[in-house]
């Protein structure tokens, strides 16, 4: 069947506007498996946008030669309210402007809410357990009242993914490498789309904080499986933040190779019938949050790096200097900034001029880090 364009009002919504969200539907909509890719929930990303449209190419192309065998949602741009924001010019998509709210965080985790609904009716048929849970997901999602247009966006996009087997969130990181991030227990699961995509790290958490969208699409499921030991309920959804290197990472190549690369990535997991191949070999090795040191500069000034972006480097080794254009930093004009880790140079900042505090890369190692705080790389 040919693809279905959704667009879902966002309510409530300011005086005098209406945003919508546009889904673009492959296959039918009770269609298994299913697929859930979104791009731009960051609004500023601007890689997934391009990759989504390359995508929908592939899977017009597919639906022509009815080989759509489940069902893939694309949702090209998921944030319409970060696009609008604009200040002096400048796009600001990654936090709500209303309330002050990263887009990526604060999601809510369903489990609570489902495991009251679902008592007493679960049993041992695992795959009915499963059918169950995601109905109920969706009718939890559907009695809710946004109270806020953020609110609104987050219900629609939840509605939407949170009864998907796959569900793919393209992001990027200011100027970094092809990564991922993805729940332990789903790896070696998400290994073809590594070796595809060519990743050069993936991180791995159990709960890596912060309330993640893909978090949001996971975590419900081995919650319940603890709140129903009696009951069999497997993993349902394989959920992956993709980091498509960084910000100005866009181009019709690029876009196409990574969209030919999760193309594939859904043939293998049954939703596109043909011949994938044989995926890459993957070529980091995963490794977890606390094995990444986030670089943050002592003092303000201007970046100049002397470590590029994949090069290996080591505890102590000098990564930049942050040079005080006014020379009038006590002890110098130049204050070099060191790894914490040994590892690769994996992201850098952009933007070369700095606040104290800032984070001007992060560099991937394997031995988990005594110095670390927190889960989340950054906010």
């Amino acid at each position: 069947m040919p693809r279905e364009t959704l667009d879902v009002p966002l309510y409530p919504a300011p005086m005098g506007t209406r945003r919508t969200v546009r889904m673009i539907r492959f296959g039918h909509p009770a269609g298994r498996p299913k697929a859930y890719i979104q791009a731009g929930l960051h609004a500023d990303e601007i890689p997934g946008m391009l990759v989504a449209q390359h995508l929908m190419q592939q899977l017009d192309a597919a639906e022509a030669r009815d080989e759509i065998t489940g069902q893939v949602v694309v949702v090209p741009c998921a944030n319409p309210i970060g696009l609008a924001q604009h200040i002096n010019g400048e796009q600001s998509g990654r936090f709500d402007l209303a309330s002050g709210g990263n887009f990526n965080r604060g999601w809510t985790d369903l489990s609570g809410a489902v495991a009251d609904r679902v008592a007493g009716r679960l049993g041992g048929d695992g795959r009915e357990n499963v059918n169950v849970i995601r109905q109920t997901m969706r009718a939890a999602l559907e009695d809710a009242a946004p109270a806020r247009e953020l609110d609104a966006l987050r219900n629609t996009l939840a509605r939407e993914a949170c009864d998907a087997d796959v569900v793919l969130d393209l992001h990027c990181d200011d100027d970094a490498l092809m990564h991922l991030y993805l729940m332990s227990s789903q790896w070696p699961l998400a290994r073809d789309l590594a070796g595809d995509l060519d990743c050069r790290a993936v991180l791995l958490a159990d709960n890596a904080g912060g309330a993640t969208f893909a978090e949001s699409c996971f975590l419900p499921w081995p919650r319940l499986a603890s709140a129903f030991p009696g009951c069999p309920i497997p993993q349902a959804c394989l959920s992956v933040t993709v980091e498509l290197r960084g910000f100005a990472d866009v181009g019709d190549d690029l876009a196409a190779a990574d969209a030919a690369a999760l193309f594939r990535g859904l043939q293998r997991r049954g939703l596109v019938a043909g011949d994938p191949g044989r995926a890459p070999d993957c070529a980091c090795v995963p490794t977890g949050l606390e094995a990444c040191d986030v670089v943050r500069t002592p003092t303000a000034g201007i970046i100049s790096y002397s470590a590029a972006l994949g090069e290996q480097v080591s505890v102590g080794d000098s990564i930049a200097d942050i040079v005080d254009p006014s020379g009038s930093t006590p002890g110098g004009a130049r204050r070099s900034v060191r790894s914490g880790a040994n590892g690769i140079v994996l992201s850098r900042r952009l933007r070369r001029l700095v606040s104290p505090g800032d984070v001007i890369a992060k560099i991937v190692g394997t031995e988990p880090l005594d110095h670390r705080q927190g889960h989340l790389l950054e906010d």
